[in-house]
Parts: structure tokens; sequence; C-alpha cells
């Protein structure tokens, strides 16, 4: 069966500087440091891709540029794409600062691009990054990006992804969750929609959710080998024996994990490929 080439895409329009500054993740460390310190949630991904001195790096979807910034810290070549003039232009301003103090040993760029479409040749890149991206490409978009990566990479290189939520917290997890704190007088906090929970703009710009098991097959789709797995942000709660026990199984007993646990990560390395 046929990949399908076209179909619905969400609008660059929808990632002004209000959401870059205010609900794309990571906002809260942009604006007390400009990036120079990542997010809980992205200094884990960045970790995952192990990045390394004179290695060329793709970021896609680079935001605000600050995953750019720190491939060059680490004295790598890298370069952001990114399809929302907004995006492009605050990392083309962090990109022109850090030139400017000429403090960095890796070199940067970043162009505005689709990632259906990069602007690059094969084999070019030893590492390619798609952190909390796949969840704003439709499916159809996502294989097409997916190839797309897999064509700039290295045949030795590496493509990291990292998505949230979890689809299957949202879809099963979420519910009860909701249902709990609803019955502690909590409930207004957690609206009925998942996509509202947090940030409430994710309702307009997440279309395409995963879960540890669909993420792998759609790279095996796409011609990769991965390994995939699930984390969560620190439960620091105290709210008592009970809910402390609930939160041990929920996050560190499978199956229950493959439910509760909401961030999704994959590392994914080319295999022999057979054709669409």
């Amino acid at each position: 069966m046929a990949e399908q080439k076209t179909g619905p895409s969400l609008s660059p329009d929808l990632y002004d500087e209000e959401y870059f500054l205010s609900a794309c993740e990571g906002y809260q460390e942009w604006l007390t440091t400009e990036g120079e310190h990542l997010s809980r949630r992205l200094a884990s991904a960045f970790a995952v891709a192990a990045v390394e001195p004179d290695m060329h790096v793709l970021d896609i979807g680079c935001g605000r540029g600050e995953i750019v910034r720190h491939c060059a810290q680490l004295g790598a070549n890298a370069f952001g794409i990114d399809y929302a003039p907004v995006a492009t232009r605050m990392t083309h301003n962090l990109v022109g600062a850090e030139r400017h103090r000429n403090a960095l040993p890796g070199k940067m760029g970043v162009s505005r691009a689709d990632a259906k479409h990069l602007p690059f040749e094969d084999n070019t890149f030893d590492r390619v990054l798609m952190f909390d991206v796949v969840e704003h490409l439709y499916p159809w978009e996502l294989h097409q990006a997916l190839l797309e990566a897999r064509r700039v990479l290295k045949q030795d290189g590496r493509l990291i992804v990292h998505t949230a939520p979890n689809r299957w917290y949202d879809r099963y997890a979420y519910p009860i969750v909701r249902l709990v704190r609803i019955l502690m007088g909590q409930g207004k906090d957690y609206p009925r929609n998942p996509r509202q929970f947090g940030v409430a703009v994710n309702e307009h710009v997440h279309v395409n959710e995963q879960s540890m098991f669909s993420i792998g097959e759609i790279l095996e789709r796409a011609a990769f080998k991965s390994r995939v797995w699930l984390d969560s942000p620190p439960q620091n709660r105290q709210e008592g024996p009970i809910l402390a026990a609930l939160r041990v199984v929920a996050f560190n007993w499978t199956p229950f994990n493959w439910f509760f646990e909401r961030e999704v990560f994959a590392v994914a390395w080319k295999r022999e490929w057979t054709g669409e």
C-alpha cells in the first residue's frame, strides 16, 4: 500500500513568538538564560544524542535555537531548520550573537525549511534530532520527514526522537488520573481534553501523539531500526503512602508504565532499504 503523499498541515503562523516564549518546551529556561541552560526534558533528549566534537548535527524543528548552540558548545557543527519564520529568526539571532562573541568551538547555521524537503545532500549528518516535533506532524508528513532524515543521515549516523505525551497516557491513563483528581477536589486543573492539560495551545498544534509501540512501527516503515523507551518527569509530590505506592506501580511496573509514563524516546539507525 502506497504512503499518502499530501494531506493536511499545520500553518506556521500558529508558532508565533508568544508560543515560543510561553508554551514551547524549555521557554522558562530560555527566558532566564536565553538557552544557556536546557529544561529537564530537552537536557534528557540532548544527552541521548551523545553529540561529540566535529560531528555534523541537524536539528529539525530548531525553535529558539538552544539545541544548535549546545551542539556548537561541544565542538560539533550544527545546523537548525524550522518552517516557522519566528523560529528561524530567533535561532538566527542566537547564532549571530554567538558568532559575534566568537565563543564557541563548533560552527552554527540556520535556515527556514520544511522537514519533508530538507535542503541537504545525502549522507551529510552524524546526528539528526527531532525533539518535540513528531506530535506536530500529521502522519503523512511524519513519514516524509523521516524518509528525508534517513536520506541526509550518514550510514553510521543516528536519528534521535523525543515526543510527548505518550498517546496511551492521554487515551487510557489520563481519564483515571482526572477522576482521582476530581475526587480529591482538584478537577478544575484537569480538563476533559488532555491536550488542554498544562499547555492549552497544544489542543491546536498536537495532531499526532505516539505510543512506545507506534513510533517503533513508524520508524520501521521509514527503513530505520530503533530502540524505543518511555520516561516521565520526576514525581516529587508528597501525597501520602497510598498515592506514593500507586506511583511506584504506575511508573515502574510493566505494563502499567506503558500507559502512565508520558515521554517517548527513540534512537534509530538506517537499515537496508527495500523500497516504499
